[in-house]
């Protein structure tokens, strides 16, 4: 088993192909997109493959140690990079290629219009971990 991370992000990846801001979209359609995320985590829970799963604000504020006997430094409230972080989900499969499906139908969560939102994801294998590529 393999370890990866699915980070979902607000901006900063390639555009998706239902590209409606989230803000603009019908309660139905976010209670809709909600239920989706539920719904695979709920499967991916059943099968073993699911670690953890997270929402996040986009709200966020970067801290960094400033010497001994010195305040934090902090820079926000709003962190100032093109890439925030929606949230994630950390899932442990038996090869790269199922953490390719898994991302590929997490991808097709619906959007506006009840449409699959084809959203960029970003698949990370936890360091130390290879990906497995079964040919």
């Amino acid at each position: 088993m393999a370890k990866y991370l699915l980070l979902k992000h607000y901006r900063g990846a390639p555009a998706a192909v239902n590209d409606v801001p989230m803000d603009r979209w019908t309660p139905e359609e976010i209670s809709a997109h909600v239920k989706y995320m539920e719904d695979f985590g709920a499967r991916l829970e059943e099968t073993g493959e699911l670690v953890d799963v997270q929402a996040l604000s986009s709200e966020g504020t970067f801290v960094r140690y400033d010497g001994e006997g010195r305040p934090p430094v902090t820079d926000g409230p709003f962190a100032e990079t093109k890439d925030l972080i929606a949230g994630w989900y950390v899932i442990d499969v038996d090869s790269y290629e199922r953490a390719l499906e898994l991302a590929g139908e997490l991808s097709a969560a619906p959007g506006a219009g009840g449409r699959p939102i084809h959203e960029w994801l970003e698949l990370r294998p936890f360091l130390g971990t290879q990906p497995t590529i079964t040919e």
